[in-house]
């Protein structure tokens, strides 16, 4: 979520969203339900970051302060009403706290977009001794407050509430780290296991760094822009930086610098520091998160490591970036029969808060809790992976078929001719810049037919299926494949096809879907490699020629049931344009620099034993 996304987000607070124009003459407004303070709050190093107080009218006694840390912007007054996404919390009433990083807006210093942590007994200041120095201020400044501090939010905020627990204020006694991050070379925001989010990383990157109001990347021009056709001429990544950013975007010039898995990147690895888990932390997690899918569970696995008052949980569900405090009842246009967003917020964030900064309710004690996609229900595991499931190999035929009988003896490779002049697109064109489309939100769960009858893409689907499968765990791909060049990338797909006369569930409806959901190919899970990285991620190899070779896929954790009746499918590709720059299939020692001639086309086959591995329930 890039910067003027979320002050939309702010101003649709100041003034609700389809109020009538004021008339000429009207009563006083009614007093604001906050009040509003600004102050700029010291660190130790003598910056100080702006910081804006919002304090509920009406409440007496002593109140838990709620801190949100962001490079987005902070209200510029009080809202005049109380935001949806505060309404459950509101009930019980908490001092709003939101800041200002160092370089943004007000705050002083520099905005580097740095991870890296400075060593637990330095005093140099950086991401978490800010919080740090922000809760010790506020505990001791903000008047009636009860010596409590939670701290939330979505995205980069989601970070900021993340990286706290590495040096957490003893005042810090609840987090909730939502779409957070910890590594931005393997995944989440700028990379896929090395492969570059080039039509992201360019939109949020230049938002962020690129001026104070977070505009949007122009693509040298104000009319509308096909961005596959867009980046399609631009040619290497470099070239972006160097015709359009021109070294005003640091951090996607580093990306150019540091292709590889190199310091660089691994020093910015703060969940190095995290320590034995003393603060309570509510991590969220979307399935179908389009930014910020891996971090959470990254997070979570190393809080877990050491956390012997079981304090560190997770909630996953049917989400996009941070759409579990947004209300609605699809997954893009997939009916789902319930409001998600609003039974996290009521039922799951809004408790987690109360207990452990007021005291109220019952400790939440489940480990993990998902909305499991399929089934639409709600479920609570004891532990993550959920025990009792069972890896089972599902096997890609030559023949276009998916089931789980192993290849015969002698069964054939299929193949197909990857050519980087006309990549396989992401999502259908023409692909809007990412922001403000709606089409990025929900792009991860489009229906896939716009790309099957391309001859690049190989489809493999099963026979509809005889009962429920239920799938919940880690999902995982290995593809027996080569390539004719010395470089290439893979995408696997995993894929819900919904039969022919698919209605809602009970209770649902369609929805606004303008044709048929009947046959739609719904994706469950995806993910791309790229072969330079196969043997090491900190130094790119070329590969050998038609050699077969083992790609394997972390395709993440899910719960999800397969209904009765649907089939699975799995596609394979060579590329996902622009959202994954191309792979020129030639190798060379920085593929962002690559030249002209280096784009070959390049014929793959994927053969017998590629498998996708899921964690099926008994």
């Amino acid at each position: 979520m890039r910067r003027s996304l979320l002050l939309a987000g702010i101003a649709a607070f100041l003034v609700p969203l389809g109020a009538a124009p004021a008339p000429a003459q009207q009563a006083a407004p009614a007093e604001a339900p906050f009040t509003f303070e600004e102050v700029m709050i010291p660190m130790r190093d003598g910056a100080k970051l702006q910081t804006v107080i919002l304090r509920p009218r009406g409440m007496a006694g002593k109140l838990p302060i709620l801190l949100q840390r962001t490079p987005y912007g902070v209200p510029a007054a009080a809202p005049a009403g109380v935001p949806g996404q505060w309404k459950y919390l509101m009930a019980d009433g908490y001092v709003m706290v939101f800041q200002n990083m160092r370089g943004q807006f007000k705050s002083d210093g520099d905005f580097r977009m740095s991870m890296a942590l400075s060593p637990k007994n330095s005093k140099a200041a950086d991401e978490a001794t800010d919080a740090w120095d922000t809760i010790d201020w506020l505990v001791k400044h903000v008047a009636d407050n009860n010596g409590k501090v939670g701290m939330w939010g979505v995205s980069y905020p989601g970070y900021a509430a993340a990286v706290a627990l590495a040096k957490p204020h003893p005042a810090l006694k609840a987090a909730s780290p939502q779409a957070a991050w910890n590594d931005w070379w393997m995944n989440d925001d700028l990379h896929r296991y090395g492969a570059a989010r080039l039509s992201y990383a360019t939109d949020w990157l230049f938002s962020l760094q690129n001026n104070d109001q977070g505009d949007d990347f122009d693509y040298g021009g104000k009319a509308p822009v096909d961005t596959y056709d867009w980046f399609l001429k631009l040619g290497n990544v470099e070239n972006l930086d160097k015709l359009y950013f021109k070294g005003s975007v640091p951090q996607f010039t580093a990306m150019i610098e540091h292709p590889d898995y190199d310091s660089f990147w691994k020093g910015q690895r703060w969940t190095e520091q995290l320590g034995v888990t003393t603060v309570p932390t509510l991590h969220v997690a979307g399935f179908w998160d389009q930014e910020d899918p891996l971090g959470t569970w990254k997070i979570y696995a190393k809080m877990e490591e050491k956390d012997p008052k079981g304090l560190n949980m997770i909630v996953a569900g049917p989400w996009a970036h941070g759409t579990w405090h947004t209300t609605g009842d699809k997954i893009g246009y997939v009916p789902i029969g319930k409001d998600a967003g609003t039974e996290f917020m009521r039922d799951i964030e809004a408790p987690f808060f109360a207990y452990w900064l007021h005291g109220k309710g019952t400790q939440p004690r489940f480990e993990a809790k998902t909305l499991q996609s399929g089934s639409w229900e709600w479920k609570s595991y004891a532990k993550w992976p959920a025990p009792g499931a069972a890896a089972t190999s599902l096997y890609l035929h030559a023949d276009g078929s998916l089931s789980f009988d192993a290849p015969a003896a002698g069964e054939q490779c299929r193949d197909y001719v990857s050519d980087p002049a006309n990549p396989v697109p992401f999502r259908e064109r023409p692909i809007s810049r990412t922001y403000p489309s709606q089409e990025w939100r929900w792009w991860e769960a489009a229906d896939q037919r716009f790309v099957d009858h391309r001859p690049d893409v190989l489809s493999y689907t099963s026979a509809p299926l005889e009962a429920d499968l239920t799938v919940t765990g880690a999902f995982s791909a290995t593809l027996m494949a080569s390539t004719s060049g010395t470089d290439s990338d893979f995408v696997v797909k995993l894929i819900d096809v919904l039969p022919d006369d698919f209605g809602p569930p009970p209770g649902g409806a369609l929805g606004d879907y303008p044709k048929t959901l009947g046959g739609y190919q719904w994706p469950i899970a995806m993910e791309v490699r790229r072969g330079r990285y196969l043997k090491s991620f900190e130094k790119a190899e070329p590969l050998v020629p038609d050699q077969v070779t083992a790609w394997n896929f972390p395709l993440r954790d899910h719960d999800h049931v397969f209904k009765r009746g649907h089939r699975i499918m799995v596609q394979v590709q060579s590329s996902w344009f622009p959202v994954i720059d191309r792979n020129p299939q030639k190798f060379v020692p920085n593929i962002y620099k690559a030249n002209p001639e280096d784009f070959v086309k390049a014929t793959q086959r994927v053969c017998p034993g590629s498998l996708i591995s899921l964690p099926v329930m008994k």
